[in-house]
């Protein structure tokens, strides 16, 4: 896939596939030429058709991967879907680290350079917000009165400063006051308030829910000053005097933070969420691989590239653990598919075969199948390290964090770790973004792409129309990586589009 796509009806990934995917909708009766079949049934764009013969319970392969096994006797031409690939279970070789190979980082005075915002403790940022943060759902109102006061006539006065955004949630009280719920509520909060992006903080609490704001700034090491505040709706009068007092906290942080100049700076201080949502059966041929292209050119200048939806990664996790910088790196990994595997045990979820009704008509017959086009956001680059929902990332180079597959929540807790970027590929048309850390999104296709316009960045149907080859793509996706990175707004951020999107994930049973 490194050459321009030839302009045939189907794509032909690997020559071991039995497969080859519709670049075009192809009625029943047409002949493909280059397979030598002729379709049996209308195959929808982005669809697969057999190359071959497949004997009931033979494998189906699409770049050289099983993407599930064939549920009936099938004839070359034949539509293959979710009605005839069914998902089983497979032996799979984990090879750890068998294949893991280091890149090569360019030297740095040879790395791309974005105009970043440096911070005090050294490390940059892409944007520049003031934060409100929750430790309950009860103090939600609160905390979005104070943000809306700051629109952006008021924010005139202060250009530097992308704005004062409300990040609630739902949880804080009704769950246990130890453990991993609360302890993953409160590195997310945390990490949000300590991200590069947020040059400023204001933290509001009830004053009688379990995640406590004395415990909570004491487990997580965070010390009030200027630009860290907190109120307490129950000491300073209820919910009209806690607003008003949030304002007056807000004015005295927004001089400060807009006392801010952009610089150049190398791209080894970009750390990009790398995410995909509304995902077809382009996904895993254009924008998916291109993303993996520009991953793998942000490594190479000294970047950082997170990993994650782990569900969307099932079936083809013995691929990764075979990058591995060390076997207990592919070990980790494995035993957080485990632990999902348990957790979604008797489940009606698309680890257990059924994929959404979008990714489904899209072309992707089961999870597996959208596994293996959502791996491909990692390129070829070594995988370095695995972290837990929300820890901050600290390896450089690619990594994984463990994340639901829902998008809001799996870029919430990337951004926690320190993504002050999200590259975002759809092929259905998410209209997904998030702050303080922007996304960039990618179309797999050009009418999703012509139709959708306002909410995409990079068309990387370009691939599948024959235009560009995947390595064109990769170039310009890391270029407007660089841009965006620099300052310029993202068609998320142009429509305003993120605030609501902050979902950190619910786990554990509430009561």
């Amino acid at each position: 896939m490194s050459e321009v796509i030839e302009k045939s009806p189907v794509i032909r990934l690997d020559e071991a596939d039995n497969v080859v995917v519709a670049r075009v909708e192809i009625a029943a009766g047409t002949t493909v030429a280059s397979e030598g079949v002729t379709a049996l049934q209308d195959v929808p764009l982005g669809h697969k058709i057999a190359t071959r013969a497949i004997a009931k319970g033979e494998p189906v392969l699409k770049y050289a991967t099983i993407i599930g096994f064939a549920g009936e006797d099938i004839a070359p031409g034949t539509w293959l879907h979710s009605h005839n690939v069914l998902v089983d279970d497979f032996q799979k070789d984990y090879r750890f680290s068998k294949d893991y190979v280091e890149t090569p980082v360019l030297p740095e005075h040879e790395r791309a350079r974005f105009m970043g915002i440096r911070r005090k403790d050294g490390r940059v940022g892409t944007r520049n917000y003031i934060g409100i943060f929750i430790t309950v759902n009860c103090s939600a109102t609160v905390a979005r009165k104070i943000s809306a006061y700051f629109d952006e006539e008021r924010l005139e006065k202060w250009p530097n400063v992308d704005g004062v955004v409300a990040f609630v949630h739902q949880q804080g009280c009704g769950m246990e006051m130890t453990g991993e719920p609360m302890d993953l509520l409160r590195r997310t909060l945390a990490g949000y308030i300590r991200h590069p992006n947020t040059a400023g903080a204001l933290v509001c609490s009830l004053g009688c829910e379990r995640n406590n704001l004395g415990e909570f700034f004491e487990k997580e090491s965070l010390e009030s000053g200027k630009m860290l505040r907190a109120i307490t709706m129950q000491h300073v009068g209820g919910t009209a005097a806690a607003v008003e007092e949030g304002k007056r906290v807000i004015r005295e942080m927004l001089d400060e933070a807009n006392a801010i100049e952009r610089e150049p700076v190398s791209a080894e201080h970009l750390m990009v969420g790398l995410q995909c949502g509304g995902s077809d059966g382009f996904s895993g041929l254009s924008a998916n691989p291109a993303l993996g292209k520009a991953v793998d050119i942000l490594v190479k200048h000294g970047g950082t590239a997170i990993l994650s939806e782990t569900p969307e990664l099932y079936g083809v996790e013995h691929t990764l653990t075979a990058r591995a910088k060390t076997p207990e790196v592919g070990q980790k990994f494995i035993e957080r598919i485990n632990w999902w595997l348990k957790y979604n045990e008797g489940r009606d979820v698309q680890m257990n075969g059924r994929v959404s009704p979008g990714n489904n008509a899209g072309g992707l017959a089961n999870v597996i199948e959208k596994s293996l086009g959502g791996s491909k956001k990692g390129g070829s680059t070594g995988i370095n390290a695995v972290y837990e929902y929300a820890y901050p990332v600290e390896e450089k180079g690619l990594v994984i964090m463990d994340t639901p597959g829902y998008d809001p929540v799996s870029a919430t807790g990337q951004i926690a770790g320190g993504a002050n970027l999200v590259c975002f590929t759809t092929g259905r048309g998410s209209c997904f973004g998030s702050m303080p850390a922007p996304t960039i999104k990618l179309a797999t296709n050009t009418p999703m792409f012509e139709r959708m316009r306002g909410d995409m960045d990079v068309n990387c149907g370009t691939v599948i129309d024959g235009e560009m080859s995947l390595d064109e793509v990769g170039q310009q996706i890391f270029e407007r990586m660089l841009a965006v990175a620099s300052g310029e707004k993202s068609k998320s951020e142009a429509l305003g589009v993120g605030e609501e999107e902050f979902a950190p994930w619910p786990i554990g049973v509430t009561g």
